[in-house]
């Protein structure tokens, strides 16, 4: 008795293993726009022959939950393509993954007998890399923190900066640090996040003076001095500074904000002029500026003035001469 039901047993055990459907992994998970493959394999009872087979996804319709054919889904139009045949292989690829495409996934398979459906499935989840840059908004120096998230547990993402790719997603910012940070899962790098920007800002650097005119300026020339920065936020302040004013070397300020003009050079405008920009980090200096004046001319004028005062004294002094005679 007890060897029969053993035996019967046995049998039964035998009966269940021959309808099967197994999936290698019933849970995986991939980014949009890459594509993934449910390794599946199916088994039957000897002497039946497999005439059909097709993939089906579940999804809710009116309230009832229903298993369609994924050939007879507009989403899944050649991105789905069936890798198994009419014996033991039940593989599917789908390629170009969309989010919506996250769902239950069920395999069908008919002999000349039955009609058989996995009572397991494949649950495929689709995410998206997801990058945040904190804080946002750094000054020179500080720590600036890249994170990327999915809803799938990958084994490490990597980085990149205006589509370069960068080593670090931990440092302490420069001033080349500002723009555009993206996000993917290593070795699918092709699927980038939607980037997220990161603003350095800084006191004013590499300050200078751009002068109309450069070199010996005549007298009565005009000249304008404009002050250039690089800042973030921009400098919204500027002071000139001038040797010229006090004579003795020292600087006093000669004028205020980023153009200074001066319509008519004389010799007291000769000296070193410096621009200082600031904006609400700090300021810096530009480097000196010499303007200097042509001498010669206003000697040469003086010169001419003399002579001609002269000139005008002896006319008039013949002219009383002959008026007296």
């Amino acid at each position: 008795m007890i060897v029969l039901l053993v035996l019967l047993i046995l049998k039964r055990g035998t009966v269940s293993a021959s309808w099967s459907v197994t999936f290698d992994d019933p849970n995986p998970c991939a980014v949009k726009g890459s594509s993934v493959e449910f390794r599946c394999s199916y088994d039957y009872p000897d002497g039946e022959i497999v005439r059909k087979t097709f993939w089906s996804k579940g999804q809710s319709e009116s309230g009832q939950w229903t298993r369609v054919k994924l050939e007879d889904l507009p989403s899944h139009q050649n991105r789905s393509k069936y890798l198994g045949d009419l014996q033991h292989n039940c593989s599917l690829a789908i390629h170009d993954l969309q989010v919506n495409d996250t769902g239950h996934y069920y395999f069908w398979f008919d002999t000349q007998k039955y009609g058989r459906h996995s009572r397991e499935n494949v649950y495929l989840s689709v995410t998206e890399p997801s990058a945040r840059v904190y804080p946002g908004t750094v000054r020179v120096g500080d720590t600036v923190t890249l994170e990327c998230t999915t809803s799938c547990q990958f084994a490490s993402t990597v980085w990149f900066k205006d589509r370069r790719l960068i080593a670090n997603p931990k440092f302490q910012a420069q001033v080349e640090d500002s723009g555009n940070y993206a996000c993917a899962v290593k070795g699918q790098e092709s699927v980038l996040s939607d980037p997220v920007a990161l603003e350095v800002q800084y006191p004013p650097l590499n300050v200078s003076v751009e002068a109309s005119s450069l070199g010996r300026l005549s007298v009565n020339s005009s000249v304008t001095l404009t002050c250039n920065s690089a800042a973030n936020p921009a400098a919204d302040n500027y002071t000139w500074y001038s040797s010229a004013v006090s004579g003795v070397g020292s600087m006093l300020q000669v004028g205020s904000g980023q153009v200074l003009y001066i319509p008519s050079m004389e010799a007291q405008h000769a000296g070193l002029y410096i621009c200082q920009a600031r904006n609400r980090l700090g300021d810096k200096n530009s480097t000196e500026v010499l303007l200097t004046v042509d001498e010669t001319n206003v000697k040469r004028l003086i010169l001419l003035v003399g002579i001609g005062a002269k000139v005008t004294i002896v006319l008039l002094l013949t002219l009383v001469i002959i008026w007296a005679w």
